[in-house]
């Protein structure tokens, strides 16, 4: 699989689930940590934990490995590392608060409505 097929897949994955605002930052070459940013939030606890939960269980469906998930329990950010690829899934008011797009104000953003299209 790709690194754009596995981020379409990602994308896809947490807007099954619903979440609100999928953005998609371009962080080569500004942060080691990964190469893509997607960040999205839910509306209660709940809805971040299935959005979470969805993200993994396609991930490891289409053989993606999860290197780890953190903050599933408070559903508040929960982190789904996926090497390249780290999906952030925030509950609103946590991701107002952080607000990552604006802290990486400098990474490109990719265009997810394509993806999204049926």
């Amino acid at each position: 699989m790709t690194e754009q097929e596995a981020l379409q897949l990602i994308v896809r994955a947490a807007d099954d689930k619903k979440a609100e605002n999928i953005v998609v930052l371009n962080m080569k070459g500004i942060s080691p940590v990964a190469d893509y940013f997607v960040i999205c939030h839910g509306n209660s606890d709940k809805q971040v934990q299935a959005i979470a939960r969805e993200i993994q269980d396609q991930a490891e469906e289409h053989g993606l490995a999860v290197k780890r998930v953190e903050g599933f329990q408070e559903a508040k950010w929960v982190l789904v590392d996926l090497g390249n690829i780290v999906a952030h899934v925030f509950a609103k008011d946590e991701r107002d608060y952080y607000n990552l797009e604006r802290l990486w104000g400098d990474a490109p953003m990719e265009d997810v409505a394509a993806v999204l299209q049926p």
